[in-house]
Parts: structure tokens; C-alpha cells; sequence
């Protein structure tokens, strides 16, 4: 199994831990990491999905970020409109592509504390490309 890895380098220090995470628990499933797009913030990860999804060598991909909450609601806009252009195109290319993307609302510190749900979003992954494949 191939799978491919969307990271938003912004909040640096917490995504990047998230990626070693999601790594080391692809590895740790058997499944193959092939790619690694690093892709400024989560508003950028939707083009990254778009174009690993087409590929035939990808079954799935893992989307990482952390949204912080700022001082005004942009972390809402950004996490909403990701979050619904990352499940449009799981749905319309029929390839797994997991929400591994914390927040909105959520502080530095949460954020943090949340640095391993990089594994489950790996987890789910690997599960729906293997049970889409019984289908």
C-alpha cells in the first residue's frame, strides 16, 4: 500500500512533528510512505490532495496541519474550506484522503497535545484503502 502525506509547514514546530509521527505509524502498519508534499498552510493542502490523487502509484493520502486560533475567526474559514475541498475530492476520485488537520479554535498548547492524532489520521488511511479494496 502507497499512501502519500500533505504537511502545512505553517505552526512548523508542531507539524513536523506530526509528519515524523505519521511516518513512523505508516511504517509501523506496512504501508508505504512515497510521497511528502510540504505545502505552505492548510489553505494550500487542497491543491497538493488534487494532484497526488490523480496518481496511480498513491491508494491514499494523510492531510496534517494545526490551526490555531488567532484573534479573529480565520481559523474557522481556513479549517471549514479545507476540510470541505479535501472530502469533495476523496469523494469524487473515490481514493481515501484523512482529516489530519487539528483545529480550528484550538491553542498553541492543545495544538501540541494533539501532535499524535497524526497517527490516527494514518490509521484511517490504511483502513478504507484496505476496505475499499473488499469492495
Amino acid at each position: 500500500m502507497n499512501i502519500a502525506i500533505v504537511v502545512s509547514e505553517y505552526n512548523y514546530d508542531i507539524t513536523m512533528m506530526m509528519l515524523e509521527r505519521a511516518k513512523e505509524h505508516a511504517q509501523f502498519l506496512g504501508a508505504n510512505v512515497t510521497h511528502v508534499v510540504k505545502v505552505p498552510g492548510t489553505f494550500e493542502i487542497p491543491l497538493a490532495v488534487r494532484r497526488l490523487i490523480e496518481r496511480k502509484d498513491v491508494d491514499g493520502i494523510v492531510t496534517l496541519g494545526a490551526v490555531i486560533k488567532g484573534e479573529t475567526n480565520h481559523d474557522e474559514v481556513i479549517m471549514q474550506n479545507a476540510a470541505r475541498k479535501i472530502e469533495d475530492l476523496m469523494v469524487e476520485f473515490g481514493k481515501p484522503v484523512a482529516l489530519g488537520i487539528t483545529g480550528p479554535g484550538e491553542t498553541r498548547l492543545q495544538a501540541q497535545a494533539r501532535i499524535e492524532k497524526a497517527r490516527d489520521a494514518v490509521e484511517s488511511v490504511v483502513k478504507m484503502v484496505k476496505r475499499l479494496s473488499e469492495l
